[in-house]
């Protein structure tokens, strides 16, 4: 008896905190509450960098705190505790160790991780502070938009690499020629290699701070063909994340349109009365409504097309022969 109320608690808990398909009033409580939490923490963090407020109100931010801590805290253990309910067939413990290894929940661990850690080191951590807007992280289980950017920097992380190795060689191109051509001319600030890479970022970056110019005729030079080159290599992140969301975007559409057409395959489809089924698989691939009525219409208009011309095509053949009646 005792074994079946522990399972269904388990499987209340998955489908409040885990089942994206589950949707009550009650859930949706506990994701506003939990939104709100870790929006109030970053904004608690940004606050305790200003002294005044925060030594003026230390003892009410140590409150809030630990009252944070103990909600993220039970919130990962009831998730690690609830998430053998994904597969009910498979082994507990290995559910619960691949869960334990996914995205969200090293997320949710770094999330409460420095407050314990101050917990137990009796040291000035304030520094460890900062790592509570690491907590903001935990948004993108909430927002579909945050992990349809995710997907995105990991589907495109080779194309990302490229760029950031290409970005290191030109740095040290940039940096040694600039030190060959102006040390001479000023040693104090192009005194070395490593030193002139500060100059190579900020002009390959296109930022420009001007604090290290060239002065002699080749460092000017170089300098212009290293802000053209830089124009150029800034632009390669932008415009890879930007393909990047139009085909993911794109291939959930495709999604979307292969599913619903698989729906008026098995049966009739009526608009009104799979709302329900609409919305969920919309939320699942992260389109707007607008979208997903868009897209549902066009499937229908496609259907409705496909029926009249069999209907006919029905009618200008013979049934029996099926050879043209005209």
């Amino acid at each position: 008896m005792l074994f079946k109320m522990l399972r269904r608690l388990r499987h209340f808990t998955y489908n409040i905190l885990q089942n994206d398909d589950h949707d009550t009033f009650f859930s949706r409580c506990v994701d506003y509450f939990l939104i709100f939490l870790i929006m109030t923490n970053v904004a608690a963090v940004i606050a305790e960098s200003v002294d005044h407020w925060y030594y003026g109100h230390k003892d009410y931010f140590e409150y809030f705190e630990n009252f944070s801590i103990a909600v993220f805290s039970i919130e990962y253990l009831l998730r690690l505790w609830s998430v053998a309910e994904a597969k009910p067939d498979n082994t507990t413990w290995r559910q619960r160790w691949q869960w334990l290894k996914s995205p969200s929940a090293l997320i949710d661990l770094v999330a409460i991780a420095p407050a314990f850690l101050n917990f137990f080191v009796n040291i000035d951590l304030r520094f460890l502070r900062i790592l509570r807007l690491f907590r903001i992280l935990k948004l993108t289980r909430y927002f579909v938009s945050l992990r349809i950017l995710l997907v995105v920097i990991s589907k495109e992380r080779g194309s990302f690499q490229a760029v950031i190795f290409i970005l290191l060689i030109m740095i040290v191109t940039a940096s040694s020629g600039i030190y060959l051509v102006e040390n001479h001319a000023q040693p104090q600030v192009f005194e070395s290699i490593p030193k002139a890479m500060w100059w190579a970022v900020v002009t390959l970056t296109t930022v420009g701070y001007g604090d290290v110019t060239p002065i002699t005729t080749a460092g000017k030079i170089l300098g212009a063909l290293i802000t053209v080159l830089g124009v150029g290599l800034a632009a390669l992140p932008a415009g890879i994340l930007a393909t990047g969301l139009a085909n993911e975007l794109a291939q959930r559409r495709d999604e979307l349109e292969q599913q619903f057409r698989e729906s008026l395959v098995d049966g009739d489809f009526d608009l009104v009365q799979n709302q329900k089924m609409i919305d969920k698989i919309r939320r699942e691939l992260g389109l707007d409504k607008e979208q997903a009525q868009d897209i549902v219409l066009q499937v229908l208009r496609e259907q409705e097309l496909e029926r009249r011309e069999r209907e006919v095509r029905k009618k200008n053949f013979c049934p029996h022969c099926g050879e043209s009646l005209e």
